[in-house]
C-alpha cells in the first residue's frame, strides 16, 4: 500500500504513540543519556522536524518514524561527536533562540514486521524532501551501518568505504543513503557514548560483565569496555557522517 508520510505538526494525533511502535533496535541503545535533550521534546517543540507514516490498509498506525533536528554548525559541521554533538547542539539553540544553518537526520525505524519491505528509502527521500522544504541546501546524517554490529572488532574507517564489486557501499543501510544521493564523507568516531555501571549493563543486556576487557554484545557496532575494578563500562559508537546535497 501507499505510504502516506507527513510530519508530526501535521498528523500530531501520532504524538501519543510515537515511541510504542515495535522496532529492532538493541535494549541499551536506549539508554544515551543525550537522547534526553531531544526525545521528551520531540513531539512539542521539534514536530516540525519529525516524520510519521502510515498507509492505507492500516490508516492511523504508525508504520515508520524519521527524525531530525536543525543545528548550528559552529564551524564544525560534522563533529566527531556525531549524534550526541548535533542533538547538544541543537536543543541548546532551539531553547536560546539562537540560529541554525544546518539539518541533520537522526533516526529513521520501521515498524519490525515491515522491516526489509523497502520503507527506509521512501522515509530518506521523504527526509531530503522535507529539509528542502524548510530551505536547507543539504542534509546531513550520522549514519548507523545496520551490519556494522556483525563485525564489531572491524575498525569503522575500514567498514564505511567498503564497496561492493559494483561500487556501491558493501552495508545495506549506508547502500539506501548512497542510492537517494547521499554521499559518505568520515567517520564520527565517538558519535553515541553510553556509560554505566556493571549491574546497569547487565539488566540492559543480560550478559555476565564480570571480566575487564572489551565485551561483545549484540547490537553494537563496537565491543564495550568493561572494567571491573572500577564498576563500569563504557560503549563508544562511531557512525558515518553522511551528506546529502539538496538541489
Amino acid at each position: 500500500m501507499p505510504l502516506r508520510i507527513t510530519t508530526l505538526a501535521e498528523r500530531p494525533e501520532f504524538a501519543a504513540t510515537l515511541w510504542d511502535m515495535d522496532h529492532a533496535w538493541a535494549g541499551f541503545m536506549m539508554n544515551d543519556p543525550v537522547a534526553d535533550f531531544f526525545y521528551p521534546a520531540a513531539t512539542r517543540t521539534f514536530a516540525d522536524f519529525v516524520l510519521v507514516a502510515d498507509d492505507e490498509a492500516e490508516p492511523g498506525r504508525l508504520v515508520a518514524r524519521g527524525c531530525m533536528i536543525p543545528y548550528p554548525s559552529k564551524d564544525d559541521p560534522l563533529p566527531d561527536g556525531g549524534w550526541d554533538t548535533v542533538i547538544r547542539r541543537g536543543r541548546i539553540a532551539r531553547d536560546s533562540a539562537a540560529g541554525t544553518d544546518r539539518v541533520s537526520a537522526l533516526e529513521i525505524t520501521v515498524r519490525r514486521d515491515r522491516l526489509g519491505s523497502g520503507v527506509s528509502p521512501l522515509m530518506v527521500a521523504a527526509m531530503r524532501e522535507h529539509a528542502a522544504r524548510l530551505g536547507f541546501s543539504e542534509l546531513v546524517a550520522p549514519v548507523r551501518p545496520n551490519q556494522k554490529h556483525l563485525e564489531p572488532h572491524t575498525p569503522m574507517e575500514e567498514y564505511a568505504f567498503r564497496t561492493r564489486p559494483d561500487g556501491l557501499p558493501h552495508d545495506a543501510w549506508l547502500r539506501v543513503h548512497v542510492r537517494a544521493g547521499g554521499k559518505i564523507v568520515r567517520v564520527a568516531s565517538r558519535s553515541m557514548v553510553i556509560a554505566g555501571s556493571l549491574a546497569e549493563w547487565r539488566a540492559w543486556t543480560g550478559l555476565p560483565f564480570d571480566r575487564s576487557g572489551p565485551v561483545e554484545v549484540p547490537g553494537a557496532l563496537t565491543p564495550v569496555h568493561c572494567d571491573v575494578a572500577h564498576d563500569h563500562a563504557v560503549y563508544v559508537e562511531p557512525n558515518v557522517w553522511v551528506s546529502h546535497p539538496l538541489a
